[in-house]
């Protein structure tokens, strides 16, 4: 039986396919994000979110043998506003600075590359989901209450959707489990492209 190994640390993904009935082994990759992002130079967001994934699933699949049936996924969420890549905040001013220039009232695209390598076969293949986000405009309280949490600092773009920064995304157009940090849609689709049927890769009740 294959199975799916998510070379990430983040809780959110690692929940969204847990819910959704798979639970992956969990191999966090060792790709020093911000060096590699130096090295690749200006990309536009949706390519440099692919490059970082494609980057993730190799490292991680490159450190499991190939005599097991495993499918690695590799992840890296942005968000993408007016063509400039919002990673995770690197402080608390910069998070507030960010919410209050480009996101209050205002509109994103959240990008994410996946990235699927299977070791046994050799086979290797991405692709990126978007889904606009619309943010509602919280007052400069409500901002700074958020950003005291902590919570913007751990994820991509500063915003949650599945946590305490719901209530300040007004409305999303496209696939929600996407904004959470990977399209379950989408994986479902590589996945069969590899041959694998996600159903397959239901754990037992």
């Amino acid at each position: 039986m294959t199975e799916l190994v998510l070379a990430s640390a983040s809780p959110a993904r690692h929940t969204l396919l847990i819910n959704a009935g798979v639970v992956p082994q969990v191999v966090v990759s060792s790709v020093d994000e911000d060096l590699l992002i130096a090295e690749l130079g200006p990309l536009p967001p949706a390519d440099l979110c692919l490059a970082l994934a494609q980057a993730k699933a190799r490292d991680v699949a490159g450190r499991l043998s190939s005599t097991h049936d495993v499918v690695v996924i590799g992840c890296d969420s942005m968000l993408d506003v007016g063509g400039i890549a919002y990673g995770k905040p690197a402080s608390a001013q910069e998070a507030k600075e960010r919410w209050l220039r480009d996101m209050a009232g205002s509109s994103g695209v959240l990008r994410t590359g996946h990235w699927l390598v299977r070791p046994s076969t050799g086979d290797e293949l991405g692709e990126v989901a978007s889904t606009t986000v619309v943010h509602a405009s919280p007052s400069e309280r409500e901002i700074d209450a958020y950003i005291a949490t902590g919570e913007p600092l751990r994820v991509a773009g500063g915003f949650t959707l599945d946590g305490l920064g719901g209530p300040f995304v007004e409305r999303i157009e496209g696939d929600p489990s996407n904004v959470i940090g990977l399209s379950l849609p989408l994986l479902r689709v590589l996945l069969g492209r590899l041959g694998i049927t996600w159903t397959d890769l239901w754990s037992s009740p």
